[in-house]
């Protein structure tokens, strides 16, 4: 089938636009002029852009996508105000849906810096033993690296005053050693073994929903951390997105994160052949990506590696889910095998560590594998020169700064907060970045990480100022990363990220320009069209 998109402004690469674009099923063939296009043969269906910008599907490098899709299902907790709003929230959840919750209440995305009223801290099981006695409640942070647990879920771990803390993590403990109820980092895993998973298809629609969802927000491709993460194992996590896509129900494309339990499943999956074989995989569609790893926590709650400790926390240098030892291990026998790494870093003792980790696998002094740093925040100048001249990957996500910009000099003071979040410097010192995310952390919708990216201000505008402008980003950057950059991390950048003869169809008609609008305005951006493979998976009825 043959499609014709014209009266547009198409963005092909930078200061480049054409006009039209011609479609032969899930392929561009060419691009031009309307006139070029339309008087093209064998046309079926034609769409008027009316004079719209269309550019490329963008690609979400980072993400959880099943976690999205959970999220969707669970008490919606993020933005409390108080202590006590959030108890109030899940109340009200808890007497809505009794069913649901007879096994017990998950939720994830309170702040205590957030919090404007009562008490500023974090939650404790005293404060959700308020919510619930009967049942077993977990709730996580919007970083969900930390989690506050009522009684009842304690209980069911079996946790008691005298219980070992956790290895590459900690339960915060009360004066007679009980814990609070606060759980970090791998801590927060055994907490969670105490509630029953969904089912596999109880699963696969939560993650269509997620996908339906992302597609509306003009995200095309998501390189997602599902498998072996925070709800499904790395085996039946694979399994199960591949029967959704076989099934037909795959909407957008997948690319996998994937984590492991331990060094001996990843190696068993490598002895299998499974990882390198094409069993979990569809062409074009899902695909397998990096080996997952977490080498620190987050700013938020203070776990993410910092060399000289947190400035308002004395003494507290982060925490370090896995050894480097350990590390390196994970990275020789990937690259032994051909499989790049991912590695979340944010705090730059975990990143100086990671390029360690790498520098051991490195060919020739090159990155051929494309071993990548998820997230990279706090940086020095030279850790941002070490990782281009390694060729390090960078997936970042600039719509953090929309929260972090409020603590990260007081994490860990002005000196390292004006090398931190450093897009720009990164990118002239030829750096390979992506952004995305982190959904469900942050929300999905890549023109609010856009905005930041460009502006790097505070969304609400109650912070007017920029945070360290020196570090903002052209439009086109900002585009070039969320498309090309993060087709360049899946190995995929002469098939996808670009609107270019031979490469698959996947674009959005905006619903305003991107490139000529104030950039105040980005963050209100929104697709008219999403085309995934030539078919629309998202409209809103104003094009098309």
């Amino acid at each position: 089938m043959r499609t014709a998109i014209f009266n547009g402004k198409v963005y092909v690469d930078r200061g480049n636009f054409a006009q039209a674009i011609l479609i032969e099923n899930d392929r561009i063939i060419q691009t031009g002029s309307d006139a070029e296009i339309l008087n093209c043969s064998g046309i079926e269906k034609r769409i008027d852009c009316q004079g719209r910008t269309v550019i490329p599907g963008l690609n979400d490098s980072h993400l959880h996508l099943l976690m999205v899709g959970v999220s969707l299902s669970q008490v919606q907790i993020n933005g409390c105000s108080s202590i006590d709003d959030l108890v109030n929230r899940c109340r009200e959840f808890i007497a809505e849906n009794p069913e649901s919750v007879r096994h017990g209440l998950l939720g994830m995305g309170w702040n205590q810096d957030l919090f404007t009223s009562g008490e500023i801290r974090n939650p404790n099981r005293h404060d959700l033993d308020r919510i619930s006695t009967e049942i077993p409640i977990l709730l996580y942070r919007v970083c969900g690296h930390t989690a506050v647990a009522n009684t009842c879920a304690i209980q069911k771990l079996g946790l008691t005053a005298k219980s070992p803390q956790f290895e590459g993590g900690f339960f915060e403990t009360e004066a007679d050693g009980y814990p609070t109820g606060l759980f970090a980092e791998n801590a927060c895993e055994h907490i969670r073994s105490v509630f029953p998973n969904p089912t596999i298809e109880e699963y696969k629609q939560m993650l269509v929903k997620a996908m339906r969802y992302a597609a509306s927000q003009g995200v095309t491709s998501v390189q997602s951390n599902d498998a072996g993460g925070m709800q499904i194992n790395t085996r039946d996590g694979l399994e199960m997105v591949k029967q959704l896509y076989e099934s037909g129900n795959g909407i957008i494309r997948y690319h996998h994160q994937i984590g492991f339990k331990n060094l001996n499943e990843f190696q068993e999956m490598i002895a299998t052949g499974d990882y390198q074989n094409g069993r979990y995989e569809v062409p074009d569609w899902l695909t397998l990506g990096p080996l997952k790893l977490f080498k620190d926590g987050s700013l938020g709650a203070r776990t993410a590696m910092i060399r000289n400790g947190y400035q308002d926390d004395p003494g507290n240098f982060g925490v370090e889910t896995i050894s480097n030892e350990v590390v390196e291990q994970y990275c020789i026998a990937a690259a032994d095998a051909g499989i790049p790494v991912a590695i979340h870093a944010i705090g730059d003792g975990a990143v100086e560590q990671v390029l360690d980790a790498y520098q051991k696998v490195l060919v020739d002094g090159t990155n051929p594998l494309r071993h990548s740093i998820v997230h990279c925040q706090i940086t020095d100048r030279g850790l941002l020169e070490r990782i281009a001249r390694m060729g390090i990957l960078v997936h970042y996500q600039p719509v953090f700064l929309d929260y972090d910009m409020q603590i990260v000099e007081s994490r860990v003071g002005s000196d390292l907060a004006s090398t931190s979040y450093a897009f720009h410097t990164l990118d002239t010192l030829g750096g390979k970045i992506s952004y995305g995310t982190d959904s469900p952390v942050e929300n999905c919708n890549p023109f609010a990480c856009i905005f930041s990216a460009v502006t790097r201000k505070e969304r609400s505008g109650k912070i007017p100022a920029a945070f360290f402008p020196q570090e903002c980003v052209d439009v086109e950057t900002a585009v070039d990363a969320y498309t090309i950059g993060s087709a360049y991390a899946q190995f995929m950048e002469q098939r996808k990220g670009r609107i270019r003869e031979g490469y698959l169809a996947d674009l959005l008609i905006l619903d305003q320009d991107i490139f000529t609008v104030s950039a105040d305005q980005i963050q209100y951006i929104h697709p008219e069209l999403t085309m995934v493979g030539g078919k629309i998976v998202y409209q809103t009825g104003q094009i098309g």
